[in-house]
């Protein structure tokens, strides 16, 4: 049972596994179904154990991870799950179609040679064919990182609450200079159609210019984004469940700084772009549990690839008025 499991810094360094991975191997999650436990995963049932509240009204402060050498083994986690959860509220799980974890810092991926016309085939005729070969491309994956430094007397006092959305502020940045490269790799090499003033006839005319696929989300920065939420044919739009602007076309506004003042861009995100990650986001652990903070690092190993051009289309305004 959870009560008892021996914590030790061992368990972040167990090859391929994360620390709450190891955590359920010693603690399986399962053994709790029809218990008050159920909804608590491995890392939460040790947070009971040691009665460590980590919001609510009656929150603990930082120090309170310090109180044991076990408990002290429980920080790194909580700090990577803050900043994680920073960083998977950004628009990257709103614009890539598929993940996959690399092995290596290159990823060759594969590509889909579909020029040939989709049409009706004469009896005894070859049909049209459609190639998947490997790609003569590898991404190379980039390092994205922050050292944060923050002294034990500094912030012992600190609310756990308080403190958990300075990190996931540091996630959501951190993840707007990835999302940045995933930007680039969008609209590399594609023509855009151009306007000289935005209008809504121009947001319909990208919607037009998609085929086969659908223009599921718009991403632009947060300057043309209040242009395009101020239109009067988006006055009666609603939001959707996470609270972003739809468009009458059935589009989800998204606004980001990595995306240029000059530059809207329509994708497929069903369609358009893979996320390439050699890791998930790495804490170096040894510092935080020996040392009581002092400095913390996170980043994480990562690229992207357009696997649909079809599926991307880009609107660039060229009046530098607009």
């Amino acid at each position: 049972m959870y009560n008892d499991i021996k914590l030790e810094k061992g368990l972040y360094n167990l090859s391929g596994k994360s620390f709450t991975a190891a955590l359920e191997e010693l603690d399986p999650s399962s053994a709790y179904t029809g218990t008050p436990l159920e909804k608590l995963d491995a890392f939460e049932r040790q947070l009971k154990r040691f009665n460590i509240r980590i919001s609510g009204p009656d929150c603990d402060c930082v120090e309170k991870f310090f109180s044991t050498t076990e408990t002290a083994v429980l920080f790194p986690e909580f700090v990577t799950r803050c900043i994680r959860k920073g960083f998977n509220e950004t628009v990257l799980r709103s614009v890539c179609a598929a993940k996959t974890v690399c092995a290596s810092s290159q990823y060759l991926g594969c590509v889909l040679d579909d020029s040939e016309a989709y049409a009706a085939t004469d009896q005894a005729d070859l049909l049209p064919e459609a190639t998947v070969r490997e790609g003569s491309t590898a991404t190379v994956l980039s390092k994205f990182g922050r050292l944060i430094s923050a002294s034990y007397e500094a912030v012992r006092q600190q609310r756990l609450d308080v403190f958990g959305v300075m990190l996931r502020s540091v996630g959501v940045r951190l993840a707007v200079t990835v999302v940045k490269e995933a930007v680039d790799v969008l609209i590399d090499d594609l023509t855009p159609i151009t306007t000289s003033a935005l209008t809504y006839d121009d947001i319909a005319k990208l919607y037009g210019e998609f085929d086969c696929f659908d223009m599921t989300t718009v991403i632009t920065s947060p300057e043309l984004a209040s242009k395009i939420a101020a239109m009067d044919q988006l006055k009666d739009c609603p939001a959707n469940a996470d609270g972003k602007l739809m468009l009458p076309l059935g589009s989800e506004l998204i606004k980001t700084s990595a995306v240029d003042d000059d530059t809207i861009i329509g994708i497929d995100r069903d369609f358009a772009l893979e996320f390439i990650t050699s890791t998930d986001l790495v804490m170096e652990t040894d510092k935080l549990i020996d040392r009581q903070l002092d400095q913390m690092t996170v980043s994480i190993t990562c690229g992207f690839r357009r696997i649909t051009p079809d599926a991307v289309k880009v609107l660039t305004i060229t009046a530098a008025n607009s």
